[in-house]
């Protein structure tokens, strides 16, 4: 899988899995919640039943703890319950205490509080707990494999996609080729009197920027060459520009800065540079100018042509803003960068034009 396709599986990926895993989760928290809710309830009732006849049913009271309080010999009882706001025969529940009060008929001043073990509650809710955690995790494991043949299903449009159009790529740059050579050849043949020099040499450049749009088109399709070679830019950059200068002479080319040698892969930085400088060229005002500077281990290209509106979008695949070009040119330009360790920013103002600052590693 390429990059895009990586990309878009995991955003499936993630998106399918944490829905699933939301949805998963609240199911088996409720859950929880009505276990524990009629652990209450069983509590209340076997209350009942232990008010009913203390004697009656060991099973039913033998997690619970009975007291008898008296008003006249222990003011505590109800002077408590109004302080708390209690009522006998209402249950009332502390952290993992639960207890009520039960007025006993025919006496008034005593009543009968009957206390479920903190301990026992404790112990029970935790095993709830722990039972949901594992069906869960078992419950993950079913919505993982799920999720992951959802997100490879989902996915087969967007690889049929990309295959269709690198094979119209591949079809069109076989088509390319004959012709274009042909006339490379034969425009290098012709003589370059003084009458035509300047036409000869301009349908020269132009026959290169269509290669190096042939070349974009190759760089779409594969991987870039790793190896390093040791050059020196500031000579790769004059090298670059000289074609630029007679194709565009309307636009005055500087070039400022002392001779840097970089180790990094020659073809690239090349495609780097051809891209962004045909850009510049290309997008700039009649009379323009483009300043190539080298400031230590960084290379501005700016221009005064007509700016760019959304600066974040210009590496994307295929983002254009103008009607010219394929909108790939400035994405295969991040993408070396990125394989070559180089940062790349830009800025822009509509209309006073464009900078790029490449920062070599």
């Amino acid at each position: 899988m390429n990059s895009v396709e990586i990309k878009s599986f995991f955003r499936n990926f993630i998106l399918f899995f944490i829905t699933l895993e939301l949805l998963t989760g609240i199911i088996f928290y409720k859950e929880y919640q009505n276990e524990v809710k009629n652990l209450e309830q069983t509590i209340a009732y076997n209350m009942n039943i232990c008010n009913f006849n203390t004697d009656d049913s060991q099973y039913a009271c033998s997690d619970y703890t009975i007291d008898f309080f008296s008003e006249k010999k222990d003011t505590y009882t109800m002077s408590f319950l109004n302080k708390q706001n209690e009522k006998p025969n209402s249950i009332y529940k502390k952290g993992n205490l639960f207890y009520q009060y039960f007025p006993i008929p025919n006496i008034p001043d005593l009543y009968l509080r009957i206390t479920y073990q903190p301990s026992l509650y404790k112990t029970k809710t935790t095993l709830f707990m722990k039972n949901r955690v594992v069906e869960f995790l078992f419950s993950s494991l079913g919505v993982l494999l799920l999720t992951l043949l959802f997100s490879f299903y989902s996915l087969a449009p967007l690889r049929h996609a990309f295959k269709l159009t690198q094979e119209f790529i591949k079809d069109i740059l076989h088509d390319f080729n004959t012709p274009i050579s042909s006339l490379l050849l034969n425009v290098k043949t012709l003589p370059k009197t003084k009458e035509c020099y300047d036409k000869v040499n301009r349908i020269e450049q132009s026959l290169n920027t269509i290669l190096s749009l042939q070349e974009n088109l190759k760089s779409y399709l594969k991987q870039h060459p790793k190896q390093k070679d040791k050059f020196e830019l500031l000579k790769l950059i004059e090298e670059r520009v000289q074609p630029l200068k007679n194709l565009y002479p309307t636009i005055t080319f500087t070039i400022i800065g002392q001779p840097l040698w970089i180790n990094s892969n020659q073809v690239s930085v090349n495609r780097i540079l051809d891209n962004l400088l045909i850009n510049a060229a290309k997008y700039n005002r009649e009379n323009g100018e483009i300043k190539i500077q080298i400031k230590g281990n960084h290379l501005v290209i700016s221009d005064t042509g007509k700016g760019i509106k959304h600066a974040k979008k210009i590496f994307d695949r295929f983002y254009k803003e103008h009607e010219r070009g394929l909108g790939i040119g400035l994405h295969i330009v991040k993408k070396l960068c990125d394989e070559l360790n180089i940062k790349i920013e830009v800025s822009s103002k509509i209309g006073k034009g464009t900078t790029f600052v490449l920062t070599f590693p």
